[in-house]
């Protein structure tokens, strides 16, 4: 018969470093660590875009006070069209993750495209001058950036029907609620321990279906507020002062508590997100219900 493979530095190992035998019985099943798990959209193709910078820097340095402020400049500009470039590819990434999004408020594969056309002009201008050589290989390298890495997202989805104000409240929320899980990942980082983080991580992926169901439906945030807010707070409080016993000397004691608070943190949101669900399915029975009785009323009959 196979079996599980676990051992002293496995993320499933028990806290004696004794490999896992049985799961836990809990009305919800525990997640994968991989539940959720996106790979980062800003890979190696956007690292390879800092190289260019790097070798202009570095050509400029032997050409003279001119030569080199014009160089540096371009490299400048290319940095930053690299950065530029992998924070646009991440927030797109979010905006395609979610069924209700607004576009980025700001455009920064579109900035980076122009940024990457005038790092080359610069460029080509420094070794070359003249304006025509420049103005064609910075416009060729704008069009291909472009080309390659797309354009922003530039309008918002899923929010048709959708009260505004009531979207900028749950943004609102959301963030606050962000704010405290990326404290949280801080804070638990200083322990050391994999396993801890992990479960954190875990943590994390189950609030964060609650927050993807309240941007679905804005009004879920009367209830889900106390969890995004109250409940978040007190976990960020909990982690710090965990992280301040557990670096310290490694309490078995408090770890043992800290992990049962998540395990209830997890059952209650993960409760709280399945009620918010129902509910949504049961105004949609409601909504068929009505569009029948409406259908009968003009005599048109459903088998």
């Amino acid at each position: 018969m196979a079996q599980r493979f676990g051992g002293k530095y496995s993320p499933t190992a028990g806290a004696t470093g004794d490999p896992v035998t049985s799961e836990p019985k809990s009305a919800h099943p525990p997640r994968s660590a991989y539940a959720g798990a996106r790979v980062d959209p800003a890979g190696a193709r956007v690292n390879t875009l800092f190289l260019p910078a790097a070798v202009l820097g570095l050509m400029s340095l032997t050409n003279g006070a001119i030569g080199m402020a014009t160089g540096l400049i371009g490299a400048g500009l290319m940095a930053a069209a690299a950065f530029m470039t992998r924070e646009g590819l991440r927030a797109e990434a979010a905006y395609n993750a979610r069924k209700v999004a607004r576009r980025p408020a700001l455009p920064r594969k579109i900035i980076a495209s122009l940024l990457t056309g005038l790092g080359a002009g610069v460029a080509v201008w420094h070794h070359e001058g003249g304006v025509i050589a420049p103005a064609l290989y910075g416009g060729a390298a704008l069009m291909l950036h472009g080309l390659a890495f797309g354009i922003d997202p530039l309008r918002d989805k899923g929010t048709e029907g959708i009260d505004g104000f009531q979207q900028d409240r749950v943004a609102r929320a959301v963030e606050e609620a962000e704010a405290y899980l990326a404290a949280m990942t801080k804070a638990i980082g200083r322990t050391g321990d994999r396993q801890m983080e992990t479960r954190v991580e875990r943590f994390q992926k189950t609030a964060r279906d609650l927050f993807r169901t309240v941007e679905e439906d804005p009004r879920d945030l009367t209830g889900a507020r106390k969890y995004m807010s109250v409940y978040l707070m007190g976990a960020r409080d909990a982690t710090v002062k965990f992280a301040d016993i557990y670096a310290r000397d490694h309490d078995a004691q408090a770890r043992s508590d800290y992990s049962a608070l998540l395990d209830d943190l997890e059952q209650n949101f993960a409760a709280r997100t399945k009620v918010m669900l129902q509910n949504d399915r049961s105004d949609l029975t409601v909504e068929i219900d009505v569009l029948r009785d409406r259908l009968q009323r003009e005599g048109v009959r459903l088998d």
